[in-house]
């Protein structure tokens, strides 16, 4: 009697289970709202991206243009400038060197790494032609 009770609460149990487990679909709506929300995260990351690197572009742009203007001021206007110069101002235009030199290298970066993300930008927007990202209320 025992085993014949175990046997239909295993059966019933097997059956809510089954129930519980059959396939639901959202709706049309719900599911392009989701893929709405997946596309624009990523487009804010890329927006976010680009404008920090447009953002540090334009500030070393800044910083090596004063660096090449100081430069200037300590290079002197004589013909023969170099062989009179001070030991003190050949340090300091080595230093301005070193660091416009290192400026101008990651000048070089940021402006490919501009283009690279613009490109990627365009290719989401290309292959999403129906995403409209959220308008700004100004």
């Amino acid at each position: 009697m025992f085993q014949l009770f175990l046997r239909a609460r295993a059966y019933n149990l097997l059956n809510l289970r089954r129930d519980d487990e059959r396939f639901k679909a959202r709706s049309a709506e719900r599911d392009a709202k989701t893929d709405r929300a997946r596309i624009g995260s990523v487009m804010a990351v890329i927006d976010s991206a680009l404008k920090e690197a447009e953002r540090e572009q334009a500030g070393l742009t800044r910083r090596v243009d004063d660096a090449l203007a100081r430069a200037s001021v300590t290079f002197g206007n004589g013909t023969d400038e170099y062989l009179e110069r001070e030991p003190l101002d050949n340090y300091h235009q080595d230093l301005f060197a070193a660091d416009i030199s290192n400026g101008q290298r990651r000048l070089k970066e940021l402006a490919s790494t501009i283009a690279h993300l613009k490109f990627v930008k365009t290719t989401m927007l290309t292959r999403f032609p129906d995403f409209k990202p959220p308008q700004l209320n100004s």
